[in-house]
């Protein structure tokens, strides 16, 4: 539908009383996914979910060592991934963690009220209690920050010690881009 004939049925809509909005809004999202990987698994998995949410928005991926805040401005969903070690994230995942409070100084309250968080990690296939999660580490340390908008955190299975991943995880992984996705859209509507 063209612009004029939009009008046009805004200008009608006046003349009978009956208020119609001009143009529906679309506002596409803005994802940074910030990742580490040792061994390619973690990263393919970011790269995965990256090309999935790419289909709604803007999306960067970026490897821990190159994280910045300024680069979290405006970000309406950041993703933030890496291997699990010795039950927990990785050295330069927790350094950026302990960062993020220094951050946060840098991103506008706007920004900030809207930002959703998203943990993941890999890990051995064997239950969580002999493994560890590095996502669900990363969530709580969030959570103590005061993000308000947090995912609960996801871990994707390798086979061995450096991979590769288990079958069926990049499309698991592709799944969960999409259903963090609508979530973020609900978000999006609800703060309209």
């Amino acid at each position: 539908m063209t612009r004029e004939r939009l009008l046009g049925i805004k200008q009608d809509a006046e003349q009978a009383s009956v208020r119609v909005p001009l143009v529906k809004e679309e506002r596409t999202m803005n994802t940074v996914v910030v990742y580490d990987s040792r061994f390619g698994n973690t990263e393919q998995l970011a790269q995965t979910i990256a090309e999935t949410l790419r289909e709604c928005g803007q999306v960067r991926t970026v490897r821990v060592e190159h994280a910045h805040p300024l680069g979290l401005q405006g970000v309406d969903l950041l993703i933030l991934g890496c291997p699990t070690q010795n039950m927990r994230p990785t050295r330069a995942m927790r350094f950026l963690l302990e960062s993020i409070p220094f951050f946060l100084e840098y991103i506008p309250l706007e920004s900030l009220s809207r930002l959703a968080v998203a943990c993941f990690d890999t890990r051995l296939g064997q239950p969580r209690w002999m493994t560890g999660s590095a996502a669900g580490v990363m969530t709580k340390k969030m959570r103590k920050m005061g993000v308000s908008h947090l995912f609960p955190p996801e871990s994707f299975l390798v086979k061995g010690m450096h991979g590769p991943l288990q079958s069926g995880e990049v499309e698991r992984a592709a799944s969960w881009a999409r259903m963090l996705r609508e979530k973020v859209e609900a978000l999006q509507l609800a703060q309209r």
